[in-house]
């Protein structure tokens, strides 16, 4: 990823940062729910699971704070600014340029379940390595 310093505006990978970083916290807000839900299940690999769901967990917080520091060596800056029923807004500031950035739930919905996939392969990837003969 280079930094755009001849433009103001935000690029496309930019806004995709953007896209993902405020995606990211919805993502882990909903693999919280669920790890509540199965510590509290009777489910025989309940430990399994709770174990998978903090993997994810914490590639989310590393992806967070990777994403964080990429837009702050852009000097970009994104601030929640509200919701309603169908769309989820935010402000970016960029190298002095304003842009009000808005992600419908459909978006929202589509997004998250793409990332989560992309987690669960990675924790499968994982898994393999790990479970290869030596």
């Amino acid at each position: 990823m280079s930094v755009n310093s001849g433009s103001k505006m935000v690029t496309p990978e930019e806004r995709e940062m953007v896209r993902d970083l405020i995606l990211l916290p919805y993502i882990d807000t909903m693999i919280s729910r669920s790890l509540k839900e199965i510590e509290l299940s009777g489910n025989v690999l309940r430990r399994a699971y709770v174990t998978a769901g903090r993997y994810i967990q914490k590639r989310i917080i590393q992806d967070v704070y990777q994403l964080r520091q990429e837009l702050k060596q852009r000097n970009i800056k994104v601030v929640e600014e509200s919701q309603d029923d169908f769309v989820i807004y935010n402000t970016i500031f960029c190298r002095g340029y304003q842009e009000r950035f808005g992600l419908t739930r459909d978006v929202v919905r589509t997004e998250i379940s793409l990332r989560l996939t992309r987690y669960t392969a990675d924790l499968a990837e994982s898994l393999r390595e790990q479970l290869k003969p030596r």
